[in-house]
C-alpha cells in the first residue's frame, strides 16, 4: 500500500469545508481513483463510485435534468440503500466524460445531504469553458506521480529520516555520510522506477526491472491512445512532440527546438500540441525569462521553452532498453544532466512552484529560477563530480540589482555553503518548500473617517 501526502489534504479538506466538493486532477495513472476509494471506505459509512467511462450509461442521468431532487431521484433509483444522508460520499470519476456534471456541482452541494467528489483525468484539454465550474462550490487538487519523498517511504525508509533532512537543509547541516550515500543510491533507482504508482508496486513487489519497464510501456501506450482519442487532428504532432522529448533533453542546451520535428515547423501550428500535452498533465513545460526580477512571469518568453515529462521513470523508459543497468553503473553515455533536471522539474511542479530558466549570451544559463518567499532563487542542477563550476549562477550574483540573496546548487555531495551559494544533495530538492498560508487571513479596516 503506497502512502500519499494528497490524503492528507483529502482529509483536511472534508475536515474544514462542509458545502463545497472536491475534484482531483491530474494524468492518467497517478493514482487519483485509487487515493479517493482509500479515503472514502476509511472515512464514510456508505460510498458510491460512478465511472463514466466503465459505465457510461451514467451520463444520462445528467440529460434534461430539472432539478437537483431529479439528479438525487436517479441515483437512488440506481443505488437505494446505500444512499444515507450525511453518511455518503459520492465519488464521480472519470468526469472529463460528463461535462454537464460539473455544472451541476453546485446545485448537489448545495442541497446538502451527501458529499461529493469527483475525478478527471484530461479535464485541462476537453473542458475549454473553465467558467462553467461554479467558483466556490468546487475546489481543485492537483495529483502527480510520487515524489522522491512517498517513494522513498514506500521502499522502507522511515519518515524520521525526512524529519531529519529537513532540519538540517533549515539549519545547513551535513547529512550523515552513510545515510547519505544510502539515499543516493535510492535517488538513482528512483530515476529510473519514477513515481506512476503502478510502476512503484510491481518494482516493490518483484523488484524486477524488466516488468517496471513493462509496466511504463504501457502507460505510454495509454498516453498515446489518449491523444488518438481525445485529439484527432493534430494527434500526430503529439506523439512526434512526445518521443522526442527524449533526445531534446539531451540536447546541449535541453531546449525544445522545433525544427527537429519539422524543418518548416512553426510554433503558431504546434502550439496546442503542446498546451495539450501539458494540460492532460503528461509534460511539463518551463519557459524562458529575459529578466531575473519578480514576477518572472512578465518576462516570460513564450518561444522558449524546455519540456520535459511528468515522470522520471516514463522518460527513462522512453530512451529505450537497457538504460537501467547504464544509469545504475553511472555510464556516460547517457546524459545525466537531462535525467535530473526532469527530476527537479517534477518536484518543482509537485510542490506547487512554477519553475523557468534563464539563458544569456552574455552570462549563460541558469537551469532553474523559482520564487520563494516574495524573491528570486536560481538554481543549478549538477548531475556530475565537478558541481562547483557554475559561471551562470556567479554572474547573476555579482549583479547588484538581481538582489539575489541564495542561488541552490543541487548535486551529488553533500551539504554547504560557500557565500551566497548553498549546495545540497540531489534528492533534497522535495524540501524546497513555499510557506503555508492560513486558511483565515483576516484584515481589520476602519474607514470611518471618511464618512463625511
Amino acid at each position: 500500500m503506497l502512502k500519499r501526502k494528497i490524503y492528507k489534504q483529502i482529509d483536511d479538506f472534508y475536515k474544514r469545508q462542509k458545502n463545497k466538493a472536491l475534484m482531483i486532477t491530474g494524468a492518467r495513472q497517478v493514482g487519483k481513483s485509487y487515493i479517493i476509494e482509500k479515503y472514502a471506505k476509511e472515512n464514510y459509512a456508505s460510498y458510491i463510485r460512478i465511472d463514466f467511462i466503465e459505465n457510461p450509461e451514467y451520463i444520462n442521468i445528467f440529460d434534461n435534468i430539472t432539478s437537483t431532487a431529479d439528479i438525487l431521484l436517479k441515483l437512488s433509483a440506481i443505488f437505494g440503500d446505500k444512499m444515507i444522508p450525511n453518511k455518503t460520499i459520492i465519488f464521480f470519476d472519470e468526469v472529463q466524460e460528463c461535462k454537464e456534471l460539473i455544472t451541476q456541482v453546485k446545485y448537489l452541494v448545495s442541497e446538502g445531504s451527501y458529499s461529493y467528489i469527483l475525478s478527471g483525468s484530461l479535464l485541462g484539454t476537453v473542458m475549454n469553458d473553465i467558467r462553467s465550474i461554479p467558483v466556490g462550490y468546487l475546489q481543485i487538487l492537483t495529483m502527480y506521480p510520487l515524489d522522491f519523498e512517498e517513494f522513498a517511504i514506500a521502499n522502507g525508509v522511515g519518515e524520521n529520516i525526512f524529519d531529519m533532512l529537513e532540519n538540517a537543509f533549515d539549519k545547513l547541516t551535513p547529512i550523515d555520510d552513510f545515510i547519505h550515500k544510502k539515499l543516493l543510491s535510492l535517488f538513482e533507482l528512483y530515476l529510473i522506477v519514477g513515481g506512476m504508482p503502478a510502476a512503484v508496486s510491481s518494482f516493490i513487489s518483484t523488484k524486477n526491472l524488466k516488468l517496471v519497464l513493462d509496466t511504463q510501456n504501457m502507460i505510454i501506450e495509454l498516453y498515446k491512445r489518449d491523444i488518438s482519442k481525445y485529439d484527432k487532428e493534430n494527434k500526430l504532432y503529439l506523439n512526434n512532440i512526445l518521443e522526442l522529448i527524449p533526445s531534446e533533453l539531451n540536447a546541449k542546451n535541453k531546449r525544445f527546438i522545433l525544427k527537429r520535428l519539422n524543418e518548416n515547423a512553426k510554433l503558431s501550428i504546434y502550439l496546442n500540441s503542446f498546451l495539450w500535452l501539458k494540460n492532460a498533465g503528461v509534460a511539463i513545460s518551463v519557459f524562458n525569462v529575459d529578466e531575473v526580477k519578480i514576477p518572472l512571469v512578465l518576462s516570460k518568453s513564450s518561444n522558449l521553452f524546455k519540456l520535459f515529462l511528468n515522470d522520471v521513470g516514463l522518460l527513462a523508459a522512453l530512451y529505450g532498453e537497457g538504460i537501467q543497468l547504464k544509469l545504475l553503473n553511472g555510464e556516460l553515455s547517457i546524459n545525466h544532466g537531462a535525467i535530473y533536471e526532469n527530476f527537479a522539474a517534477m518536484e518543482f511542479t509537485a510542490h506547487g512552484f512554477i519553475p523557468y530558466y534563464f539563458n544569456s549570451k552574455k552570462m549563460g544559463e541558469v537551469d532553474f529560477l523559482i520564487e520563494l518567499e516574495g524573491k528570486i532563487v536560481p538554481i543549478e542542477i549538477k548531475s556530475g563530480k565537478n558541481y562547483y563550476r557554475h559561471s551562470a549562477i556567479d554572474n547573476i550574483l555579482e549583479i547588484e540589482n538581481y538582489g539575489i540573496e541564495n542561488a541552490f546548487v543541487f548535486c551529488n555531495g553533500n551539504i554547504e555553503k560557500r557565500g551566497k551559494l548553498i549546495y545540497y544533495p540531489i534528492y533534497m530538492i522535495g524540501l524546497v518548500r513555499k510557506k503555508e498560508i492560513s486558511e483565515e487571513i483576516i484584515v481589520e479596516t476602519d474607514f470611518s473617517a471618511l464618512k463625511d
